[in-house]
């Protein structure tokens, strides 16, 4: 009957029961109704996507929905599990608010990344901050850590955990601060502590998405005020440039060697993180957010197409480009969400058979694999354009470390919480032994547990001396030992930028 009404009164009733479901009910039927409600709002999505009826926004919109009315009746569940426990003091529950309606109960979950400006995919991870207030409803202050981080473990459990009905969603805690040293559950204060001192600018590009989802909403909604100024500085940050400019150098020092008019290949491509994909216009819109957002409160809209809208207002991107890029952010998501309908799980890479292309093509709506292709690469080409266009004044990377990075093969990228695949396979290429290992040390330094990178201006100095320093290390006979130790005296330091800058200035 709903599906006669239109898909909007399908998706009404396919979230109904996750609104209506008591929280105090058991485990097993709290999963059950999480995964029922999961696959009925992605065949209502999908539906309404393919037959036209919905927009790209509409289509995501519903599935971040969907999430967060999944992750505010896990919440109740768990909280209430922990108030049942003698853990938590009893505290008003309103189930009218999908998302929250647990104010007082002391934890809040922010939506990161997708989820936090509604733009998930159909077989989006979700990236989520999980926070606490100690004093809200703990017995016991020094507990509520602990309690709190149980709540967390068995959120990701029953959001993963596959049964008979299937998963929900993948859930990744890996955006919280310094993920290698931290527990799965931040307290509020420590959490805007770290920020302020040693928050790093790719960070503060996460925090623009950044959004209360579930629990209390009020205490999620004070956090965000409370770093505002770190996200949104005021003054025209030409060091954050500079930082963004390193990154950037880093992840394309091997496009001298390889030629940077070489042709893109359709085959295999991956639209997410290829040259000119998704991440591309995502990172170029958000550089140019954290450039000028601080200014302009106008610019701080956590969706790509409204931040495109309104940094073309404001005059900060032109017409024309900003046109390009969000023709090529709606054209790729769309691809994205056919690669995963085909392929029954999460891609973002094109086939790399010819058959495979004609069958994509024809699901886009093309006549044959060679307009695709065109149409493909068009959007493609523009977005990369604009993407080298912000760092057309950068410097690039030059020099014996330049020379030894293409040579291994190209990437080396230590910002985000995870192992970028490419840096690890460019690291076990130019001779270390455990490049997992290598990573999680440099990132440590960037999130500035030694004393002598916690100033903003070292943490910069090493973003711009780690390809020299990886070259450097990598001409000793056991190159992981070398950086090893250059980690020993960069701990026994007092402070690092002046070493750093000696490095810096003699990079030989």
């Amino acid at each position: 009957a709903a599906a006669g009404r239109g898909p909007d009164a399908a998706l009404a009733d396919a979230l109904d029961p996750l609104h209506r479901m008591d929280p105090a009910a058991g485990r097993d039927a709290v999963g059950a109704v999480l995964r029922v409600a999961k696959r009925r709002v992605a065949l209502v999505a999908a539906a309404a996507d393919l037959a036209g009826r919905w927009p790209l926004g509409r289509v995501t919109g519903a599935l971040s929905e969907l999430a967060e009315a999944a992750i505010g009746l896990a919440c109740a569940h768990l909280l209430g599990a922990a108030v049942g426990r003698g853990e938590l003091r009893p505290f008003p529950m309103d189930r009218s608010d999908p998302r929250g309606g647990l104010e007082g109960s002391g934890l809040s979950v922010l939506g990161m990344g997708k989820l936090g400006a509604r733009e998930l995919n159909y077989s989006s991870d979700i990236d989520l901050l999980l926070l606490y207030d100690p004093h809200a409803a703990a017995y016991h202050e020094d507990r509520a850590g602990a309690c709190y981080v149980r709540v967390a473990r068995e959120l990701v459990r029953l959001l993963e955990e596959r049964t008979a009905d299937g998963y929900v969603f993948r859930t990744d805690l890996r955006l919280r601060p310094d993920p290698a040293a931290t527990p799965l559950a931040v307290s509020v204060g420590a959490a805007v502590s770290y920020y302020e001192s040693v928050g790093q600018n790719w960070e503060r590009a996460a925090m623009i998405k950044a959004r209360p989802v579930a629990g209390d909403l009020l205490l999620g909604e004070r956090f965000l005020r409370e770093i505002r100024a770190f996200v949104w500085r005021r003054h025209l940050d030409f060091a954050a440039i500079a930082d963004i400019h390193s990154i950037k150098r880093q992840i394309h020092a091997h496009k001298a060697a390889r030629g940077a008019g070489e042709r893109m290949a359709v085959p295999g491509h991956d639209v997410k993180l290829g040259r000119g994909g998704i991440r591309e216009i995502e990172f170029t819109t958000q550089v140019l957010q954290l450039i000028w957002g601080g200014r302009d409160p106008a610019l701080r809209d956590p969706t790509t197409l409204g931040a495109l809208r309104a940094l073309t207002a404001a005059g900060r991107v032109e017409r024309g480009a900003a046109s390009d890029l969000a023709d090529a952010y709606v054209f790729l998501r769309d691809l994205e969400h056919r690669l995963q309908m085909v392929a029954d799980r999460q891609t973002h890479r094109l086939p790399e058979d010819g058959a495979g292309l004609a069958r994509i093509a024809s699901f886009m709506g093309f006549d044959g694999p060679e307009a695709f292709s065109a149409a493909l690469l068009g959007h493609l080409g523009r977005v990369q354009s604009s993407y080298a266009g912000l760092f057309e004044d950068a410097p690039a990377l030059s020099g014996a470390a330049a020379t030894e990075v293409r040579e291994a093969g190209g990437n080396l990228v230590f910002t985000g919480a995870e192992d970028d695949p490419d840096t690890i396979a460019t690291l076990r290429r130019m001779g270390f032994r455990d490049p997992g290992s290598v990573a999680a040390m440099v990132r440590s330094w960037h999130h500035g547990r030694p004393r002598a990178t916690r100033s903003q201006r070292a943490r910069e100095l090493l973003t711009e001396l780690m390809p020299a320093l990886l070259a450097a290390f990598a001409r000793q006979s056991n190159p992981d030992q070398a950086l090893v130790r250059f980690g020993t005296m960069l701990e026994r330091l007092p402070t690092g930028v002046q070493v750093l800058s000696l490095f810096w200035r003699n990079p030989a």
